[in-house]
């Protein structure tokens, strides 16, 4: 009963002529496109296991004897087939699917011919088959002169050829014709053999003449054009009036064969192969032991710097004493061979012959050709391409014919008459060899095992000679004495990491995935055991030096932080245009910031632990854990090296928004600038995980960090501006034409007024105090204070490993002040504003701190931001505490009833909106983000 494929058919996807095909054994495809094909019938003796295995798809020449190529895939698959233009026209290749790797004899496949436009497009003369370009040297006549035609939609057609002299002074003369000229592989390669018939006839000869050609469809009778729309080709072949002694013969059309360098791609086709590799590694999570399988590998899929180097492979067949038939051994070996070639249709093949020095000499040597030819005849008749095949007989091995020395049968030496009986069978192979899969997993200090399964891992169909390709898997690391060497498909082995259960302080583990020398943070190394997986086949990873999986085992180990820090003083003050009395304290702030400097260290409390807990056992928790809080808190008693470099930027901060508030308008304005201090807690833990990565289905092993954060503030910028823009002593109608902004010029009218209404201090000359002693002052606080808590994975770039819990929002505190100095006192105030904020919650705000902090590759690093829009102000004038008013405003009562308010309202646009710290980077072309923690 018969087995295997009876038909395939196509699928009804991809574009099809379908007027001009016959759907079941005849396919007319457009050019460029995918026609897809699958397995629609078998015969009835096939068993259930027999269709779940892989078939070969064959492509063929038209009369079934030459297999172009063939390509191993799963039965169920769906097959694609796409012609470029220069393979279309009335040439029909064949298309079967086989269960055995053999062609079948019964039409199961079909036929397929491209269809497009008829196109000449591009033309040459040359000295040789397929040569180079020969137009500009001139040749003689009598020359055999080869003419190149690459053509599209005409393969397989016949064509005539006529050719043309240019004449100067009358039309161009047809000198001859060649015809039934027939385009094999979308080219012409027609060697003309009879130029020295043209010379006769060319009227009035020159010493150089020139040639071109045109082109009939001889189907059509119709000119082939150019992509110009044009006619006439090849121009122009040169012949010089010169005569070179040759016979005329008829012209021969050559195909030459095509060889080159193969196509990169995921997708292998040889047979001693393997198709997917998987992990199954056992996980301990929260207790529970989970085991989880990882695909690395799947048929080729997202190989990466794939190699394909050229090497030089023989094959030798050896024969019995003068004998040309092939050996049962000589013919498994052959048809190894064959396979490869017939998948890899990039390499030519040269076949020698040999024979040993027993007998004549002339009788070896045609042994020897007889040997070759029929290691010839079993690749033709396995359907490879004789045009890829070169048979030679070289005789005998170290031939003599002198029979009283090395051909006397008394100095005979069987080993080397064996071993001169063969034909050695030399062809260039194509290595594929991708690089290293990395699979990144954490591992205990002591062993525990992974277990890799191989699928489809089959060798024996490996054409290699003396370094044949096994299934086996050798492991190689540091930690095993020798290698590892395990046969079949499910290969078990231990891994562990570098850190052991006994080291009493694994400080050098801090950034678990680097192994830290000590006073060289971030000069570490990376602190994986490694395992390297040798797995080989012809198919994917074909060079044994080259391991096709490499382990990097990672230390599980976790670290728990706490840290609290308070500083009191600011960082940084400046100030201009202020009155004596404010002044004072001014100086006296930057005097602390001096101080510091000095003796360069903060006034703050701080307070630290350190804990590392590491060895997970069985049951999921530490064997070993360690507090290291004596070992770092003198290095953290250093951090005044990190404040004061963010001191230094204070400083520029708050230089250059004083510089910047003088740009946009407020010249000569009074004002003060400070940079509010750190005072934060941090409780962290960090600790290696797998994660995820963009573009790759793999997960790696990144750092894990959850952090708590508490600040109040984190870090702060305050702005105080008077917006009358006056000096103690200036008087109220100086105000009116000055630089102030007009809004708060019409508010000071307001207070002013109610100032000198109504308020009575028991002093008669209090009005005129109070015109030389008012303000309004603009605060502007943008100021971080943060309750939250974020983690993240340092080698996740997709976005998911990234979760936050903001459990305050960040505000910025905006206030209008407006009131009098009495003995550098406030005595009155204003409150209130709009104010111009992005808000915390938006964006990525669940991993940032407030405004601006971002945790990236270089650290964690904080960005100010502080600016203000269409400030609307509501004014409430109360009197201070001592001072309150002793009558109501000439006749009326207070706007509110709370005690010492003297009135109270609303005003807009008190000032327009700008964006300080924006300003600040366009101006000075420097950057306001302050590094934090730096990695």
């Amino acid at each position: 009963m018969a087995r295997g494929i009876k038909k395939i058919r196509w699928t009804g996807e991809g574009k099809v002529f379908q007027s001009r095909s016959n759907l079941s054994t005849k396919m007319v495809i457009p050019p460029g496109e995918f026609v897809w094909f699958k397995i629609t019938e078998w015969h009835t003796g096939t068993t259930a296991e027999d269709k779940k295995k892989d078939v070969s798809w064959i492509w063929q020449e038209h009369d079934r004897n030459t297999i172009i190529w063939k390509r191993l895939y799963p039965s169920t698959f769906k097959y694609a087939i796409k012609l470029p233009k220069k393979l279309c026209g009335s040439y029909s290749y064949y298309l079967e699917a086989s269960l055995s790797g053999k062609t079948d004899s019964n039409p199961t496949g079909v036929y397929i011919n491209g269809l497009c436009d008829k196109k000449i497009t591009a033309s040459k003369w040359c000295s040789s088959v397929d040569g180079s370009d020969k137009r500009k040297i001139p040749f003689s006549y009598g020359n055999n002169i080869h003419l190149n035609l690459e053509t599209e939609g005409l393969n397989g057609d016949r064509l005539i050829v006529e050719i043309y002299n240019i004449q100067n002074l009358r039309a161009d003369k047809q000198i001859h014709v060649y015809t039934n000229v027939k385009v094999a592989d979308g080219e012409v390669n027609l060697e003309i053999k009879n130029t020295a018939t043209w010379q006769g006839k060319i009227n009035n000869i020159q010493d150089e003449e020139k040639f071109y050609i045109k082109v009939k469809d001889q189907a059509t009778g119709q000119y082939v054009l150019d992509d110009n729309k044009d006619d006439e080709h090849a121009r122009f072949l040169r012949i010089k009036n010169k005569l070179v002694a040759n016979t005329p013969e008829p012209p021969v059309n050559n195909t030459p064969l095509k060889t080159g360098e193969p196509s990169v791609s995921e997708k292998r086709y040889e047979l001693c192969k393997f198709e997917t590799m998987s992990i199954t590694e056992t996980t301990n999570k929260d207790g529970k032991v989970e085991q989880k399988k990882v695909l690395i590998f799947d048929n080729g899929k997202g190989a990466k710097d794939v190699k394909n180097e050229e090497k030089p492979i023989t094959k030798t067949i050896f024969f019995n004493f003068d004998s040309d038939v092939l050996t049962k051994e000589g013919l498994e070996k052959l048809q190894n061979t064959l396979n490869f070639l017939l998948v890899n249709q990039h390499s030519t093949i040269t076949i020698n012959g040999y024979a040993c020095v027993i007998g004549k000499m002339e009788y070896n040597k045609s042994l020897s050709q007889k040997r070759s030819d029929a290691v010839k005849k079993f690749f033709a008749d396995g359907k490879l391409d004789s045009r890829r095949i070169f048979s030679t007989g070289k005789g005998e091995i170290r031939a003599t014919d002198n029979k009283s020395g090395a051909d006397n049968l008394k100095y005979k030496d069987e080993k080397v008459y064996v071993e001169a009986r063969r034909v050695d069978v030399s062809f260039k192979y194509f290595g594929h060899t991708a690089k290293t899969i990395v699979f990144e997993t954490i591992a205990p200090s002591k062993d525990k095992d992974l277990l890799i399964d191989i699928t489809g891992f089959q060798t024996n169909a490996c054409f290699r000679e003396t370094d044949k390709h096994k299934k086996e898997t050798k492991i190689t690391s540091t930690e095993y004495k020798a290698p590892l060497v395990k046969s079949g498909e499910h290969i078990t082995f231990p891994i562990h990491s570098a850190l052991s259960t006994w080291n009493i302080a694994p400080l050098q583990y801090i950034w678990p995935k680097w192994n830290l020398v000590e006073g060289a943070i971030g000069n570490g190394i990376d602190s994986a055991e490694e395992y390297n997986v040798f797995i080989h086949s012809c198919r994917y990873f074909s060079e044994k030096d080259h391991s096709t999986v490499l382990v990097r085992a990672y230390p599980d180990i976790k670290w728990e932080l706490a840290f609290f820090l308070n500083l009191t003083n600011d960082l940084s003050v400046k100030w201009q245009n202020q009155p004596e009395s404010k002044v004072k304290e001014l100086q006296k702030k930057a005097g602390k910031i001096g101080a510091e400097k000095r003796w360069q260290q903060k006034d703050a409390s701080f307070g630290f632990s350190l804990k590392g807990e590491w060895d997970k056992g069985d049951s999921g928790s530490f064997n070993r854990s360690k507090e290291f809080k004596a070992e770092y808190e003198a290095k953290f008693k250093k951090l005044y090296g990190i404040f004061s470099s963010i001191g230094a930027l204070s400083e520029g901060i708050t230089s250059k928004t004083k510089g910047q508030i003088r740009n946009i308008g407020f010249k000569g304005l009074p004002m003060t600038i400070a940079i509010k201090p750190p005072n934060l807690n941090i409780k962290g833990t960090w600790f290696l995980e797998k994660t995820k990565q963009k573009n790759s289905t793999q997960e790696v092993v990144g750092t894990n960090v959850d952090i708590s954060f508490n600040a109040d503030p984190l870090i702060g910028l305050e702005l105080t501006i008077d917006l009358l823009c006056t000096a103690v002593g200036l008087v109220a109608g100086a105000v009116s034409g000055g630089t102030a902004a007009p809004g708060a010029v019409r508010l000071y009218g307001i207070i002013k007024g109610k100032m000198n209404t109504g308020v009575d201090f028991g002093n008669d000359d209090f009005g005129a105090k109070v015109s030389s002693d008012v303000f309004i002052d603009l605060v502007i606080s943008s100021v971080i204070k943060t309750a939250i808590g974020f983690s993240f994975n340092t080698a996740n770039d997709t976005g998911e490993s990234k979760k936050g819990k903001l459990e305050t929002t960040n505000t910025l505190k905006l206030e209008l002040k407006a009131g009098i100095w009495v003995k550098a006192e406030i005595s009155l105030v204003v409150v209130k504003a709009d104010v111009y904020f992005e808000v915390s919650g938006k964006g990525s705000a669940s991993i940032t701190f407030g405004h601006k902090v971002n945790y990236d590759s270089k650290g964690l690093i904080y960005r100010p931001q502080l600016g203000f829009d269409g400030l609307n102000a509501e004014y409430v004038i109360k009197g201070k505490v001592g001072l309150s008013s002793k009558k109501t405003v000439l006749g009326t009562k207070p706007e509110s009833t709370d005690e010492g308010v003297i009135s109270q309202g609303k005003y807009n646009e008190v000032i327009p909106k700008f964006d300080v710290i924006k300003s600040l980077e366009e101006l000075f072309g420097l950057s306001a983000d302050i590094p934090l923690i730096k990695n």
